[in-house]
């Protein structure tokens, strides 16, 4: 019989770092360069490392203030049909979850105020910075916590997706272009996806302790509906700006994901409870996928 040994030291905290979400942070970023620098074929290193790490920062921050906000709102059971959470699994305190949350959100804000400064971002990015750390803190936390009243979707797609892209093609350029907004779109598609079928899986357990996110609010078909909608228009979008000749002749490289895509879309379609943290997983995927053929596919030209 083999007993299952809990994880300690740097290992806990990789497990509280959630690694297997990383990708939703840096998709954005390489979206977001590949629009800006379309057709011109470089990678200015003092802007893209950076923003990485800043974009990385922050979804680990995020990642951990609601690791702790959970537990203290209830949410996280022994009847959580996801991962082990730390501090749910007592393999840390809540103090010392929310001291690493503090320390985390303060690097990604000393790395954005570099961004601000030095490479001349300015007040736009001050903006996107302090939006999306504020999203990542109240998602569960603070005294309205909008993850619990059904507007986690908006604010992932909006600030996960459309302000990550944006503010790094406007690292760049200084500019925001027409294509820089429309390749926003899809990424934000995709990494609101994830968030969907998290919160599809955890519908029954999040009602019964008043966490009303909406999937609660729109049940199991609304909620298979809208990944549908979510997974096809970040597809269509991509059709679109190609035959628009937005995109050069590589614009299709995204499609090549496709396959993926319909494979999830029938899996959610037909599955529920603990069986979808495979959907979980797999979603990730696609949005690491997609967004690395997208970026390369803008950055080419």
């Amino acid at each position: 019989m083999t007993v299952a040994v809990a994880p300690t030291g740097v290992r806990v905290w990789l497990l509280a770092a959630r690694p297997a979400t990383l990708p939703a942070a840096v998709v954005p970023v390489l979206v977001g360069t590949g629009a800006a620098l379309h057709g011109l074929h470089e990678i200015h290193e003092r802007v893209f490392i950076p923003t990485l790490l800043a974009a990385l920062l922050i979804q680990i921050g995020t990642n951990l203030a609601n690791d702790v906000s959970d537990f203290y709102r209830g949410a996280d059971t022994a009847e959580r049909l996801g991962p082990l959470r730390v501090t749910q699994g007592g393999l840390v305190t809540p103090a010392q979850v929310q001291q690493a949350t503090y320390i985390t959100f303060s690097v990604a804000l000393l790395i954005g105020l570099y961004l601000v400064i030095v490479v001349g971002g300015g007040w736009p990015i001050l903006a996107i910075g302090v939006l999306c750390l504020l999203a990542g803190v109240l998602y569960t936390g603070g005294p309205w916590p909008f993850g619990y009243h059904g507007l986690g979707d908006v604010v992932c797609f909006v600030c996960f997706g459309v302000l990550a892209v944006l503010g790094t093609a406007y690292l760049y350029t200084r500019t925001i272009s027409a294509l820089d907004l429309w390749a926003s779109i899809p990424v934000s598609c995709l990494v609101t996806s994830i968030l969907i079928v998290n919160n599809l899986r955890d519908i029954d357990t999040d009602r019964r302790v008043g966490k009303m996110t909406l999937a609660v609010r729109l049940g199991r078909r609304g909620t298979r509906l809208e990944y549908a909608l979510c997974v096809a228009v970040a597809y269509a979008i991509v059709v679109g700006i190609g035959l628009a000749g937005m995109v050069g002749a590589w614009w299709w490289l995204p499609l090549l994901s496709l396959p993926l895509g319909i494979w999830l879309v029938r899996l959610v379609s037909r599955t529920e409870g603990r069986p979808l943290n495979q959907a979980l997983k797999r979603t990730g995927q696609l949005h690491l996928l997609f967004g690395v053929l997208f970026a390369a596919a803008l950055w080419i030209g």
